[in-house]
């Protein structure tokens, strides 16, 4: 049986409001009386992932900005794996004219962003931006860099990447983690790697983990745990790279709390 259970948060674990209601709260607490141990697996920032923690009462790790950042119960930082300032530069200078484009960083305990951008309050209870200059952007202390597009065009944002991944190859790993929503890391980086990670220290292998995902920043994590969940409003690509993992419902009928109690409580 699973020893470690670890969730995607938006669009998995959180309902579409991006909250966690109080049938996924009752059975990630019942899980961990039992001696399970959940981890948050999300590309969001570790600053906002506290206040969940904190709101779902249990002492569960947190891989953050998609595996760049993982800090223990106690909120201490155990890994660490920045984006190189000579990549962080040349994603800003490739990005900064197209007006489409937000630009988002994550840099240590901030949130940076390119200009304002009042819907993003929707997103977060306890955690806002500041602005930056893309004409003096910083450099150090990046976990990822991502982008928005003002249109919300997934085919312009698809040009975007295939353009990063040709200039960056090698030194950076490109993923969605919506369709609108392109996103930066470290090579190396993952959910995945930064599982593997927490379980090796809390004394399991991968085998010993379930997972759930829905986006392409979420398919190393899938893979290589001991069983992957696909949510069933996952994007094509999703279903397409995991052709063979199984698929649930969607994250509006908390289908992670429900397989959760129904397959391991």
């Amino acid at each position: 049986m699973y020893k470690i259970v670890a969730s995607d948060l938006d669009g998995t674990l959180l309902t579409p409001d991006h909250k966690i209601t109080p049938f996924t709260k009752d059975v990630l607490n019942r899980l961990h009386q039992q001696g399970k141990d959940f981890v948050f697996a999300t590309g969001r920032h570790h600053i906002d992932v506290a206040g969940m923690r904190e709101h779902l009462g249990i002492p569960a790790y947190m891989i953050t900005s998609n595996g760049a950042r993982v800090h223990n119960s106690q909120g201490e930082v155990v890994f660490q794996q920045d984006v190189p300032a000579e990549v962080v530069k040349t994603l800003i200078e490739m990005t900064k004219d197209d007006n489409e484009m937000k630009i988002h960083i994550y840099r240590n305990d901030d949130w940076l962003l390119s200009e304002e951008d009042d819907s993003l309050k929707d997103f977060h209870d306890n955690f806002s931006y500041q602005l930056f200059d893309v004409n003096n952007p910083p450099l150090e202390g990046v976990a990822k860099v991502f982008f928005i597009r003002h249109d919300a065009d997934h085919d312009k944002l698809v040009k975007w990447e295939n353009r990063f991944k040709e200039q960056l190859a090698g030194r950076a790993n490109v993923a969605f983690s919506t369709p609108w929503c392109l996103e930066v890391m470290d090579a190396g980086v993952s959910k995945g790697h930064a599982l593997k990670a927490v379980a090796e220290e809390k004394g399991h292998a991968l085998n010993d983990c379930i997972a759930f995902g829905d986006g392409m920043n979420d398919v190393e994590l899938l893979t290589m745990a001991g069983k992957g969940l696909v949510m069933g409003t996952s994007h094509e690509k999703v279903k397409k790279a995991l052709p063979n993992h199984e698929v649930i419902g969607s994250s509006s009928d908390e289908a992670v709390a429900h397989y959760l109690a129904n397959n391991l409580l």
